[in-house]
């Protein structure tokens, strides 16, 4: 399988820049500019060189209709109770966006709240975030176009019955938000950056950095500009803010983060102390920034970086809260907030486990406290005492996934929903009893699964991998029953290993249809750089360790062939965002491993990703590259400057498939299409041994992943997928189906 030819790419050798004594050429730099001919010229080359390439894979076409076959199942959220209704979102199949809907009662008919679908007519307007007012009668909602990160913010009112009334609020400007109502419903807070084109420019493929970050307050029915400033800090243009209001609606949390490290500065303002109107509405005009006045006056609890702080609920002034301090696996702590001093002298409420990570908190009843841990990123969920944090039980669940729930210390109810491998999604519903020791009596309420579905037809196993220092890295392997164990079967090896996100069990039917289509094995790797093991496995991966991730992977790589899930050269890389750095960086590193690359929305230029939009925030990860040290740690790693032909020129880099979109403005398309121009440079050279193809394939109207229509992910995963199998040998096995 190869291209018939790349296209000609001009290249800029003139473009060098000189940094702690190291010339680094940027011949590329060009595809920076999103908006020139020659960037869209060079875009149009290489799809067109993609399409031709995807059309030699036979099995798209049957791999597409037999996804968009199991795909085709009702979908249903956990329900969460507003007011006296229930919310809930549902799909009946393939409709591109979920549909929000209420009930009035538990049992009452469904009606629908909000369809995202009726907002575009290709479906790539999503719905990013929502927030109820208190009463439950008020729906604030904020939308995506395109896949932006932009959002717009509007609301509804809701009556009973289901009956919504649009009002005509629009907020533009809107990005990385809270949506926070008070509890009067006068209004919300939100967070918004002023761009060069004030509150009405058109955004989504610029490559413009994100400074200067806004908390404001809405009033309904008053024009944006209008909106009072509460918060924002010039002297750190690139720290971020979110308000989150307390359950009793009496104080406002401010939690101030820099970058992406689980770290934050902790403030709170006592909303009683805050002017009213004639009518008793909270009044923040007093505060308004953007008029020189001094913002709203919260009171710093936390005036520094050193650990993260969440809030879980509150009695009045004493919160409890869940953080790191001291605890890298975490631990609740309970503090008066008018008189809270070192946060090290605060009451220990639940102290860190010997060895689980204390992945959430939620108040729930009178007193109840659900407490969900990941042992060997596994969910273990306990319910204890609110008031004495001791265990009354831990809660059995149906078996090895991931549990998310729903409850409110207003309700002696919970929702509880499961997930895993092979369990697309199974919820329970439980009433809270006095005694909380007493069992739960969780009963099913709602499952489902693509029709003809057979879990029992899979198997998951968790293995561990020897990494190059010694590390146990914790990985699930998927595989249909029956799979021969003798390195035959191609595989797909998934990770992502950074910026304290845990890969925890979850269903994924491009995963299933992998095992099922092709009879391959599938594996999640938990690497240094996640969360599944507290901060300190987080660190183990970031700034200067970097390297462990990458070393990580690539012992899973050997691990499954040691075991002989597959052999070398048979195993397809995928990540995407952090992930997308991590195959990208593991290719160049271990070409002889892998057979094939699927980079999706990669951070591929280590030595400028802080310039573009949010980048800025990832240095807390990945290291400064305007500082010597990081820079030189970031350039011997850095996807697009480390390009090598394999050893000796005679051997075939893995074929590569880099994803990306238009209107990602988070990890914008520049790094791809930048590294994609390297790769063909670099190893296509005439004369030269590479075989495998090199493509890129750009998505329009989509962007870095959340809120893609089911059609785009349907073809997408068609398109990654038949193209790993075409390269490296598989064939349609429909009798496996």
């Amino acid at each position: 399988m190869e291209p018939s030819r790349y296209p000609p790419v001009r290249r800029d050798e003139s473009v060098v820049e000189s940094k702690f004594g190291v010339d680094v050429a940027d011949p590329y730099r060009w595809l920076e500019d999103p908006d020139s001919p020659e960037t869209a010229a060079f875009v149009e080359a290489q799809n067109r060189v993609t399409d031709a390439l995807l059309e030699q894979c036979e099995t798209r076409g049957p791999y597409k209709e037999l996804m968009t076959q199991l795909f085709d199942y009702e979908k249903f959220s956990m329900p969460r109770r507003k007011g006296h209704r229930y919310v809930f979102y549902h799909n009946t199949g393939l409709q591109n966006q979920y549909v929000m809907k209420v009930r009035d009662g538990l049992d009452a008919e469904a009606t629908v709240l909000l369809d995202p679908n009726t907002l575009s007519e290709d479906g790539t307007v999503s719905l990013s975030s929502t927030a109820f007012s208190e009463d439950g009668d008020l729906l604030a909602y904020a939308t995506s176009s395109g896949g932006s990160d932009w959002n717009e913010v509007r609301v509804l009112r809701i009556a009973d019955g289901g009956g919504v009334e649009p009002l005509g609020d629009v907020l533009r400007h809107v990005k990385f938000s809270c949506l926070e109502w008070t509890h009067d419903g006068r209004g919300f807070f939100y967070n918004r950056y002023v761009g060069p084109g004030g509150l009405k420019g058109e955004l989504g493929t610029e490559t413009d950095i994100n400074e200067n970050q806004q908390l404001c307050y809405h009033v309904l029915g008053t024009p944006q500009e209008e909106d009072p400033v509460l918060w924002v800090d010039p002297e750190h243009p690139q720290w971020m803010a979110g308000a989150e209001v307390s359950d009793d609606g009496r104080f406002v949390v401010l939690s101030v983060s820099e970058g992406c490290r689980p770290a934050n500065r902790l403030s709170i303002v006592d909303l009683e102390g805050v002017p009213r109107d004639a009518d008793g509405r909270l009044d923040f005009a007093a505060f308004d920034m953007s008029r020189g006045k001094s913002g709203l006056p919260f009171t710093e609890l936390v005036g520094d970086f050193d650990a993260s702080y969440s809030y879980v609920a509150n009695d009045g002034p004493v919160f409890t809260w869940r953080t790191n301090l001291d605890a890298p696996r975490y631990r609740l702590t309970r503090c008066d907030v008018t008189a809270a001093g070192d946060p090290r002298g605060w009451e220990e409420l639940v102290p860190q486990h010997e060895t689980d990570l204390l992945q959430s908190a939620m108040a729930a009843g009178p007193d109840g406290l659900f407490t969900n841990y990941l042992r060997d990123v596994k969910d273990v969920l306990e319910l204890r005492s609110f008031r004495t944090g001791q265990v009354a039980q831990v809660v059995p669940l149906p078996g090895v996934g991931t549990v998310s729930l729903s409850c409110d210390r207003k309700y002696p109810e919970l929702f509880l929903t499961f997930v895993s491998f092979t369990d697309p999604g199974s919820t329970y519903r439980a009433e809270l009893k006095a005694d909380l020791s007493a069992d739960l009596g969780l009963a099913l309420y709602q499952r489902q699964a693509p029709e003809g579905f057979d879990p029992d037809a899979f198997e998951t196993v968790q293995e561990f991998a020897e990494s190059k220092d010694g590390t146990r890295v914790p990985m699930f392997i998927l595989k249909k029953k029956g799979t021969p164990m003798d390195g035959s079967a191609i595989n797909l090896l998934y990770g992502y290993g950074g910026f304290n996100i845990s890969l925890r069990p979850s269903f994924s039917l491009s995963r299933v249809m992998f095992c099922l289509a092709y009879g391959g094995t599938v594996c999640v790797a938990n690497l240094r750089g996640g969360g599944e093991y507290g901060t300190s496995w987080r660190d183990a991966g970031s700034l200067l360790n970097k390297q462990n991730v990458f070393d990580d992977f690539q012992a899973c790589a050997e691990h499954l062939i040691e075991r002989k899930y597959t052999s070398r050269g048979k195993i397809a890389i995928e990540g995407g965002s952090n992930g997308g750095l991590l195959v990208a960086a593991c290719a160049n590193q271990r070409p002889d491993l892998f057979g094939c690359v699927l980079g999706k929305v990669g951070v591929m230029d280590m030595l400028r990703y802080h310039k573009f939009t949010i980048g800025h925030a990832w240095k807390t990860d990945f290291g400064d590259p305007e500082q010597e040290e990081f820079f030189r740690y970031l350039l011997s790693y850095s996807p697009l400057h480390n390009v090598r032909a394999p050893e000796g020129g005679t051997g075939n880099y893995p074929a590569v498939l880099l994803c990306t979109a238009d209107h990602d403005d988070r990890v914008v398309p520049l790094h791809s299409l930048k590294l994609i121009a390297e790769l063909q440079y670099r190893l296509c050279r005439e004369g030269s041994p590479q075989r495998n193809p090199l493509a890129i394939r750009v998505e329009v109207r989509a962007g870095h992943g959340a809120g893609k229509p089911t059609a785009k992910v349907i073809q997408e995963c068609a398109d990654c997928h038949a193209f790993a199998a075409k390269v490296m040998g598989a064939t349609w096995a429909p009798s496996k189906l």
